[in-house]
């Protein structure tokens, strides 16, 4: 008996099964460097409309780490997208080097008594080296960029640049010297910018004090009363007890009511509606002898609990009016150290305080000055109980408790944070620039213009920039771009050429870096007046390195030439740069440019793990991008990046992670059997026209555009998880399910180059070239392997290629269109129901065992006959008749509205060559064992097939 199976079209390619990505992706890497792929993409998109996505700077300390994965990959999606769509979408890397985290290292390393210029050279040093590290592991996750001349913020010429943008903000007016509270940790021995804090919990002591009248009498009017029997205090509460040395006033809500209780020894002021608690806590009884409303107390005095007596001046603290206090805890009298709390600060300034009025013991360090009564000397966590003690002593404490509740921290030492007033630079928000609007207005305004993906963002940002105060640009570091003033040392003024003198210290850093601020000699820009000026030590907040970076890496040291001028179409970070990057760059851009550095921030969330817990070594819940790439290849994680909802919290475990896998078998394994079945296919020369297509390729072909279109704008809208789903379904049902398992028959029986063979060929091929470039994005390396492993002519990368242009669709009324073939997509899942019911009862072993006859109305069944036999292979089945009507024996489905399925076992013989069952098995003597199809197809013209 002859054997058939060489006449048969199987599948061949190289293309392996396995994707041993782990193995492959590094040499794949090695091989895209020495090509400089990122160079021929340059080449491939010069002179086309650009879209400049400017990263942000992620800072040069540690490994990568998972979060950094997804930023990175989420933004290659954006830029090798906006490339296939015809853009030149050049992607820039940077990185953060300066601030407190590399000087910290540095201390921690080699000592804190290194000096300035030493601890420079050595964070510069460090920050190369993380620099080094990181890029690696950006580059392996499949990322493209210009990796060999990065943006670093402590490149010299970028070090100028955010001078120079310094001084554009002075120019304009917006940068000012004053005392006001910040945020400062002892441990930095700087201030802290608000991004740089967070919340902890935290044990404090919690005490009521009581502040005697100064002037009963006064306060006996205000109630209306003639006077007091007794004498009398006003009760506040505080958690912070080292703040009370430095009290200066109280505050009261001018709208509330205040009661006078007498509780027997004294009669004790209070918020009407809190002296039930307050009592309680106190452990006393009260009766409330007059009430008053609290604008009536304004300006009247009170002795300080510690420093009321005539030893000390018996300093005062008079009531100021202030619509901050609340009453939901406390005793709705707030107690006011000015230099120790914003609201504080505010309120004694509006009364007419000087800075010099405003008391600030607290030093630095945290240590009280020496001259401070009683506690000069203590660090203020360490007198906290000596404040108690001496409060109790004098009379003046009525309740003290431990309590645990939320506390700001340095995010970088984990330690208490204070706000502290210190003299410092401010970039201030509602200063007028020369166009008549502050700062706070233009920026506000910007938002407006900006779109926001996801559009909660938009809120997020305005509520913050709304309600901000001024921006305290300056820190007391070593390792960080200089604030290059000249203050008078008489009037403390800047120099009046301090915009050239700028200039003059922005070409020299451009030369020898911030060194060269630091080791100037004033008298080399100043001369004679050297002796009049002080040159100041103060860095600036390293949210103004990055923030300042649209100005002159985009316009500086990586003109990226935008034909609307120096603005990225898109910055992309995690929802925290709302308060971070997106924040400064929004304020920096509007001082500048009177605008916002971007025309759309897109948001991602944070990783989590399965129980929704963010990650920490502690927990070992932590998912290294290193471990799954060494383990299941980059392309793995892009793939569950892609298949995630960012803007969201993002979950992630190895359970997640396997699930991606097995998604990306499927898709791999679709990739695999296109390239397959066109062996042997050219198509230079093999290509069949889509008008003489065979109806099913045509509708494949017509479905792949149509998807396009949808993939396309899933991608220019970042939907990522779309392009995930859309794809998964296109291989798994459309094509997997229906369409490749359909022209299995036709694809290895036809006739080698017939019309029937190379019409399916022609469409794998099509799909093919659409499909390899939607996947590009996302499944970098897996799109570039199967891209070499395609027949035809092409450039060396897919990455150089557009959206394919060779797909068209069908008409929307076109006979053999959508309609149609969703309907039979339709009636083949309840044939299959049927077939699997028949293979359950033992009637048939496969499908092509079988032979059905479809009951169905009129016009279904006139639809389906319009196929002829060629119904049959829609079906995969040996025969497939169409009767009208019903029949009680046939199977009856549930889905379609009567319509029912017959079958039976087919008959005739097995064809040796394509195993179905047909009665013309054996008619040609020279051919026994095939059917009459099978032999024109190995002998003679080959089948025809117009449908399916």
């Amino acid at each position: 008996m002859r054997d058939y199976k060489a006449t048969l079209n199987l599948p061949e390619t190289a293309f392996p099964m396995r994707g041993n990505l782990a193995q492959r992706e590094p040499e794949m890497l090695k091989n895209w460097e020495a090509a400089d792929i990122y160079g021929e993409i340059r080449k491939a998109r010069a002179g086309r409309d650009q879209f400049i996505l400017h990263d942000g700077p992620p800072y040069a300390n540690g490994d990568i780490h998972l979060g950094h994965a997804v930023n990175k990959i989420l933004k290659d999606f954006i830029v090798k997208s906006k490339t296939l769509a015809g853009f030149d979408a050049p992607y820039v890397p940077g990185w953060d080097c300066h601030g407190l985290p590399i000087e910290h290292k540095i201390e921690t390393l080699h000592g804190k008594q290194l000096g300035g210029e030493k601890t420079r050279e050595l964070s510069r040093a460090y920050a190369a080296e993380q620099v080094a590290g990181q890029k690696e592991g950006f580059k392996r996750l499949g990322v493209f960029g210009e990796w060999d001349n990065p943006y670093l913020t402590m490149n010299f010429a970028n070090e100028a640049g955010e001078i120079r943008a310094l001084a554009k903000m002075v120019e304009a007016g917006f940068v000012f010297k004053g005392l006001k509270p910040v945020n400062w940790c002892f441990d930095c021995g700087s201030a802290l910018a608000e991004a740089e804090v967070e919340y902890q919990d935290k044990k404090s002591d919690a005490i009521d004090v009581a502040f005697v009248a100064d002037d009963n009498a006064k306060l006996a009017a205000a109630f209306g009363l003639d006077s007091l029997p007794k004498p009398a205090a006003v009760v506040i509460w505080t958690t912070t007890p080292w703040t009370i040395p430095a009290n200066q006033a109280l505050n009261v809500h001018p709208e509330h009511q205040y009661a006078l209780v007498d509780t027997g020894e004294r009669i004790l002021l209070l918020a009407a509606e809190l002296v039930e608690s307050c009592l309680k806590r106190f452990g006393l009884e009260g009766t409330v002898i007059a009430t008053t409303e609290g604008e009536k107390l304004d300006h009247i005095a009170f002795r300080h609990p510690l420093y009321g007596t005539a030893d000390f001046f018996c300093r005062l603290s008079p009531i100021f009016l202030a619509d901050y206090v609340e009453m939901d805890a406390g005793t709705g009298i707030v107690h006011s150290a000015p230099a120790y709390g914003e609201d504080d600060f505010h309120s004694c300034k509006r009364q007419g305080m000087t800075n010099d009025d405003i008391l600030s013991p607290v030093q630095g360090d945290g240590v009280y000055v020496d001259d401070l009564p009683f506690f000069g000397g203590l660090k203020i966590w360490d007198a906290n109980p000596k404040i108690v003690e001496k409060l109790k002593e004098a009379g003046n404490l009525l309740d003290h408790k431990r309590i645990q509740h939320s506390y700001m921290h340095c995010w970088r030492h984990k330690s208490p944070v204070i706000y502290r007033a210190t003299a410092q630079w401010f970039v201030g928000m509602d200063i007028e620039g020369k166009d008549g609007k502050t700062l706070r207005d233009t920026a506000l305004a910007a938002i407006e213009d900006t779109q926001f993906v996801p559009a909660w963002g938009k809120p997020r940002l305005h509520n913050m920039i709304a309600g901000r105060p001024d921006w305290c640009i300056s820190r007391q570091r070593n390792w960080g771009v200089p604030i290059p003033f000249f203050l008078h040392k008489a009037t403390g003024e800047l120099h009046p050429n301090t915009l050239e003198l700028m200039e003059a210290v922005a070409k020299l850093v451009e030369e020898r870096g911030i060194d060269a601020w630091f080791q100037l000699d004033p008298a080399t820009l100043l001369g004679s007046e050297a002796d009049q000026y002080e040159k100041i030590s103060d860095t600036l907040d390293v949210w103004f390195d990055s923030g300042t970076t649209h100005w002159h890496v985009l316009r500086g040291s990586h003109p990226l030439g935008h034909k609307s001028g120096p603005i990225a179409d898109l910055y992309l970070e995690g929802s925290d740069q709302h308060r971070g990057w997106f924040h400064s760059s929004l304020l920096t851009g509007s001082a500048i440019d009177g605008h916002a550095p971007y025309r759309a921030l897109l948001t991602h969330g944070f990783t989590v793990d399965a129980q929704g817990r963010k990650m920490s070594k502690s927990l070992g819940n932590v998912v290294a991008p290193q471990k799954v790439m060494n383990s299941l290849g980059a392309d793995i994680l892009r793939l569950w990046v892609a298949s995630t909802n960012y803007t969201a919290e993002m979950t992630v475990s190895d359970e997640i992670l396997k699930r991606a896998a097995d998604a990306y078998r499927r898709i791999r394994n679709t990739g695999r059997f296109l390239l397959a079945n066109m062996s042997g296919f050219n198509p230079d020369t093999d290509l069949v026209a889509l008008d003489d297509m065979v109806a099913l390729d045509r509708w494949m072909v017509s479905r792949a555009a149509k998807l396009q279109q949808e993939i396309t704008q899933a991608y220019s809208d970042y939907q990522f998880h779309l392009v995930y789903q859309k794809l998964m379904h296109f291989c798994s049902i459309e094509l997997g399910s229906f369409y490749l398992d359909v022209i299995k028959d036709r694809q290895y029986t036809a006739k080698n180059d017939s019309n029937a063979r190379r019409s399916c060929q022609s469409a794998l091929y099509l799909i093919c070239e659409a499909l390899v470039r939607w996947m590009a994005p996302v499944l970098s390396f897996t799109a570039q392997e199967i891209w070499e492993a395609m027949p035809g002519k092409r450039g060396q990368f897919v990455f150089t290629a557009e959206w394919f242009d060779g797909l068209a669709q069908l008409d929307d009324v076109a006979e053999l269109g959508d309609e149609f073939w969703l309907e039979l997509l339709t009636v083949r899942d309840e044939v299959n129901k049927a077939l699997e019911l028949a293979r359950k009862d033992g009637l048939i072993g496969a499908p092509l065992d079988a032979s059905v006859t479809l009951y169905c109305s009129d016009e279904l069944k006139a639809r389906l006959a319009s196929l002829g036999d060629e119904l049959r292979f829609a079906l995969l089945t040996s025969a497939a008749k169409l009767e009208a009507g019903s029949n009680d024996a046939a199977w009856q489905s549930t889905e379609l509205k009567g319509f029912a399925v017959l079958v039976e076992k087919a008959e005739g013989h097995k064809c040796d060559r394509c195993w179905h069952h047909r009665l013309d098995v054996g008619q040609n003597s020279e051919h026994p064992s095939i059917c009459i199809r099978c032999v024109t197809n190995v002998d003679g013209q080959g089948e025809e097939r117009l449908f399916v």
